[in-house]
């Protein structure tokens, strides 16, 4: 995994860290950076490096880790990679996500093949050139001007030392003009004492620059503007020049932060670090626009999320963005409800979804909360109400069909019932035998071919698309026909024909389900079509509640 020598001395690298705390938002930091200067022209990609040992996301738990977000090539993948994505134009592959996991995986197999040549294999260099080579391989990847690569965790922690060493040490590699140090650090204010105090970050500082790292540019989250006195403090314990200390100020909407940035001349004192002039003069006036569009909102909606993983919003991530989207690109504000998936499987319970516009069933594995994901589908196919059902929504969407409308009520998938007589879902044919759970699943994008005239041929206006699947179970074809009979359309297979990946119910005003998940190639500027026509769907049945008499006139 070797980048060429030209390339790593054409690219300009930028390195964003973090102190005192975790969930300052390094993602959301280095997202905006990258916003800002594709706003000057330049062509930018992100890397995320994580400190924890697993190979990847994929086998833990969304309350530990949040969403897994899946790459174009399949990769499963830290939730800070979708923010690149949707901030900026990266489109992230495999490379763009390593772990101390998949980094000593790789010396590892080096080392058994002999590629060391019988030295010893060491911290410093192997484990440190590994994580270096890691860095020029994005860079090699595209036709690209600036690499912004987050370290994960915060400094001071054992676990970030051999990537806080290995960006030490590219300084000495590439030269200071090619390089950039940003460190993300806290400055709150205590409210007893009514001061913003600058301790902490003198600290998280000192901690840096007793490995060897003195950062360039200080971004400091806090909740108000720093006065003068307390940048110019700043400044000056921690050897940066006072218009290097920016305020990374609270804001009401993530999608603010690259303009609040601007403001405070954060991509100016970026380019003068790297010797780079303005490319172009900034053009942020699409994310003036949207912010507008937000913060003006001309009508809401309310959505019910009915998931596994609700006590923890993180889990649903993208989802939870690509709502958003299509209520900006409606100026409609979208509220999101959420509801646990175990709570609808109780007698009675649907005055759960009273008062919903829409309902979506997201993704998710196993059994528990999987009989309310049907419930939550049958509600909604019975009252009108748009549906929403996303890989293991469509999944349940169509065994609650089976079962309710076919007559199959024995129906189910093999993931929570192996000895069903009708496995309407059941296991991927390419996995038969494979009980390995990393990396296992069908990953990555794969194309589709629409159903001319369906809901979902409209909402994307061509025939063949290409989205991202994660799953492991799939529909059966052996169903197609009595399903098919009874009323449900197959809106969109496989080119092959061999998976069914969309279905929705034409006489229903929106119900429509989809085995990939199309979240992840949502943006703020650019919502997903289906997302885009179920917002607008929800709206429309909230009207027709409102205002029965109007609507039907």
């Amino acid at each position: 995994m070797n980048a060429t020598p030209s390339t790593k001395h054409s690219v300009k690298y930028i390195f964003v860290t973090g102190g005192v705390v975790s969930s300052l938002g390094k993602g959301l930091a280095a997202a905006s950076i990258g916003a800002l200067l594709e706003g000057h022209g330049y062509r930018v990609t992100l890397q995320k490096l994580d400190p924890y040992v697993n190979v990847d996301p994929g086998t833990m738990s969304p309350y530990q880790h949040g969403e897994v977000y899946v790459t174009t090539d399949g990769a499963e993948t830290d939730l800070d990679l979708g923010h690149y994505e949707r901030f900026t134009n990266t489109v992230t592959t495999k490379n763009h996500n390593w772990t101390t996991g998949k980094i000593y995986l790789s010396v590892i197999q080096k080392e058994r093949r002999g590629d060391y040549l019988g030295r010893t294999v060491q911290v410093i260099p192997h484990v440190t050139n590994e994580i270096k080579d890691s860095m020029h391989l994005v860079a090699s990847e595209r036709n690209i001007d600036i690499v912004l690569i987050e370290v994960g965790g915060t400094v001071g922690d054992i676990e970030s030392q051999p990537y806080l060493e290995a960006i030490r040490q590219l300084r000495q590699d590439l030269g200071r003009e090619n390089t950039l140090y940003i460190h993300l650090t806290l400055v709150p204010f205590i409210g007893t004492a009514g001061e913003l105090k600058t301790k902490p970050t003198q600290h998280s500082v000192r901690d840096l620059r007793s490995i060897g790292i003195q950062p360039d540019i200080l971004l400091c989250r806090t909740d108000r503007v720093l006065p003068a006195d307390i940048r110019e403090k700043i400044a000056l314990f921690c050897d940066v020049p006072e218009e290097a200390v920016i305020t990374a100020k609270d804001v009401s909407s993530i999608y603010e932060v690259p303009l609040v940035l601007a403001d405070e001349g954060l991509d100016a004192a970026v380019l003068r670090g790297l010797s780079l002039p303005p490319a172009t003069p900034c053009d942020m006036s699409s994310w003036v626009q949207l912010v507008d569009r937000i913060k003006n909102p001309t009508g809401e909606v309310v959505i019910h999320v009915v998931g596994k993983y609700v006590g923890y919003e993180d889990s649903y991530k993208s989802l939870n963005e690509a709502l958003y989207h299509a209520g900006f690109a409606h100026q409609i504000s979208v509220s999101i409800n959420w509801v646990e998936a175990e709570a609808l499987e109780s007698q009675d319970s649907e005055e759960l979804l009273t008062g919903a516009d829409g309902i979506l069933v997201p993704g998710g594995f196993g059994d528990r909360g999987s009989r309310g994901m049907m419930r939550a589908a049958q509600v909604a196919r019975e009252t009108g109400i748009p549906y929403f059902g996303i890989c293991y929504g469509f999944q349940w969407a169509a065994v609650e069909f089976a079962r309710n409308v076919c007559g199959l009520e024995s129906a189910d998938s093999t993931e929570c019932n192996e000895n069903t007589p009708h496995n309407v879902i059941y296991k991927l044919r390419d996995l038969l035998g494979v009980d390995e759970l990393g990396g296992t699943m069908r990953l990555g994008s794969y194309p589709c071919e629409l159903k001319d005239g369906t809901k979902t041929y409209n909402a994307y206006g061509e025939k063949e698309i290409a989205e991202r699947h994660r799953h492991r179970y799939e529909f059966n074809r052996e169903y197609e026909s009595i399903l098919t009979e009874n009323g449900l359309v197959i809106s969109g297979r496989s080119p092959d024909g061999k998976f069914v990946e969309a279905i929705e119910l034409p006489e229903h005003p929106w119900f429509v389900a989809v085995q990939f998940h199309p979240e992840f190639q949502s943006k703020p500027r650019n919502p997903h079509p289906l997302f885009h026509q179920f917002v607008e769907a929800a709206y429309d049945h909230k009207k027709r509640v409102e205002s029965p008499s109007k609507t039907t006139a």
